[in-house]
Parts: C-alpha cells; structure tokens; sequence
C-alpha cells in the first residue's frame, strides 16, 4: 500500500486557495485488494479520505487509531487504511484549521473538528453523501450484515488459495474446480 502526494505545499499560508477544491484532496490511497479493489484500485478518490475524516470527528473526537477503525467498519472490515495516510492526513487537516487537537496523552492525540472544519464539511456535503453511499454499498457488498456469510466468503477463498499452493492443476482438475465455482454461483444467483 502506498501514498502519494498530490500537488504542492498546503500549509496554513494556502489555506484560502485550498478552500477552493471543494473537496479535492491531497492524499489518494491505493487499496490492499478486497472486494472491488485489486492492487492499484483506489478506496478514497481524490480528498474524500479528508472528508470523510472529518465527518467521523463531526461525530465525536477521535484518536488517529480510532479514525482508522471506524473507516475499516465502514466499509465492512474488508480495507483497512494504513497509519501512512490516516496519520499526515489528520496533521494536513490540523494545518488547514480544520481539526484540532483536543487533548495528548503517552503521545496520542485526540482530534477534534473546528468551526472552520465544520464550514469546509457543509460546503462540501454533496461530495461527502456521495463517498458515505459509496461506502455504504462496500459494506454491503463485503457482507458484514451476516458474520457467518463472510465467514463462508473467507473459508472458500482460504480453500481456493491452499488447493491453488499445492501446484499446478491438471485439466481434470482444473475443469472440476471451474465446475463447483460456476454451479455455487448459479444457485446463489437463484437462491
């Protein structure tokens, strides 16, 4: 997983100018793999990470920790974003007055959102609804309503995994295994 920086310096000095992205971002984040994203596939597209950072501070203050877990349960437990991004992410926000820290103990820091982070949040709601419902159908999709579905996505692609370890497959082999993959989608299709 990697970050990359997009654009130039955006420190407190273009604070005004980086108004003007109605949520366009700084940060984007290439996804681990998971439903819906393979390696290079993008979780967060351009600046939502920081809306939808903010929203979670809306909600209540959070350490850096917590802002990771609650974006991991919001997309059903299948991504999960990495300190590299969460952690400069909320250090650009504190620059920009939209976050603050609230308190630190042992090193920690409890964000909080500002009133201009607020500000910032209501002038971008439309690009935030958008990135919220987009996640809401990930979490869908990753069947966290039902831990013993996930369970039984994540013993079959364990099974598939190990047998696929082993070596290589035989025609036989290999058209029975294509076989039981097509047939339990037909009857899930159904189901």
């Amino acid at each position: 997983m990697f970050t990359r920086f997009i654009g130039g310096h955006h420190g407190p000095t273009h604070h005004r100018a980086e108004r003007s992205h109605h949520g366009g971002g700084l940060f984007e984040e290439r996804g681990r793999g998971g439903p819906g994203g393979g390696r290079g596939a993008r979780m967060f597209e351009q600046g939502s990470l920081r809306l939808v950072i903010l929203h979670l501070l809306q909600e209540k203050p959070r350490h850096g920790y917590e802002v990771i877990k609650a974006i991991e349960q919001m997309v059903g437990g299948d991504y999960s974003p990495s300190p590299g991004v969460i952690y400069p992410t909320l250090t650009l926000l504190e620059e920009l007055a939209y976050a603050a820290v609230e308190a630190e103990s042992g090193g920690k820091k409890l964000y909080r959102i500002t009133a201009e982070g607020q500000v910032f949040l209501a002038e971008n709601q439309a690009a935030l609804e958008l990135v919220l419902k987009r996640l809401e159908i990930k979490q869908r999709a990753s069947g966290t309503e039902s831990p013993e579905l996930r369970r039984a996505i994540q013993n079959f692609k364990m099974a598939l995994h190990t047998r696929l370890g082993k070596g290589a497959l035989d025609q036989q082999q290999l058209h029975a295994i294509i076989d039981i993959i097509d047939h339990a989608a037909v009857a899930i299709e159904r189901s």
